[in-house]
């Protein structure tokens, strides 16, 4: 059975030995990157099963090479930020990283997010959803409207995708988080409602409809099925 690969883009070199030593440790393959610079043509080479990606690196940023990655990379990408700023949050949500972990990261934390996109990953599901003319193809990681493609980021997706197997229900902040982070939910952790409101504003711009989903107040959201 073939290793899963992890490309580890950090430009500290010992956090990266240490971080390296411990997804070993836990069965998993592993390279480093520590210069911005190098990191796309790295990632194009080796294809990595995920990608841990720090944001402050030296020649090019980590918010431009999630971006840039984008582009030809689909696999899930876990951000390590040392930053507090949710508008920085929002932005790494909306540039198509999977999930982000303030620093200092605990080994047992980062091991447990990884997991849990992995997870996400090798889950083969062939439902087809349909509500409101949207047609969400689960396997393939689609959306259309109309015949025309909705482009999503992968959490965009995967928020979409939890709401719409329980459309007409609400599904609390606390089932979305363990679905989508494999962690409980933390009140200060917004990161939830920040994949909403970027999935609530892309439905809106893509399809007219500007109430599909629908917050409710201490209890969650609820994608309307009419």
């Amino acid at each position: 059975m073939q290793k899963t690969t992890i490309l580890i883009i950090e430009d500290d070199e010992e956090i990266a030995r240490l971080t390296a030593m411990h997804l070993k440790r836990n069965g998993y393959l592993t390279d480093i990157v520590t210069d911005g610079a190098d990191a796309i043509a790295s990632i194009k080479q080796r294809m990595p099963d995920l990608i841990l990606l720090d944001l402050m690196l030296p020649n090019v940023s980590g918010n431009v090479i999630c971006k840039q990655a984008r582009v030809f990379y689909n696999g899930p990408i876990l951000v390590m930020t040392a930053s507090n700023d949710d508008i920085n949050e929002v932005s790494l949500l909306e540039l198509g990283a999977d999930d982000y972990l303030r620093k200092p990261v605990k080994p047992q934390i980062l091991s447990l997010r990884i997991a849990a996109l992995l997870r996400r990953c090798i889950t083969v599901n062939n439902q087809k959803i349909t509500l409101n003319s949207i047609e969400i193809d689960c396997l393939n990681h689609k959306v259309n409207y109309q015949d025309k493609v909705i482009n999503l980021t992968n959490s965009e997706f995967d928020m979409l995708a939890v709401l719409a197997k329980n459309a007409g229900q609400i599904v609390s902040r606390e089932a979305c988080c363990k679905s989508l982070r494999g962690i409980d939910y933390d009140l200060s952790d917004r990161s939830i409602d920040m994949r909403v409101s970027a999935l609530r504003k892309k439905l809106k711009e893509e399809t007219g409809q500007a109430q599909l989903i629908k917050t409710v107040r201490n209890k969650g959201y609820i994608l309307i099925n009419e």
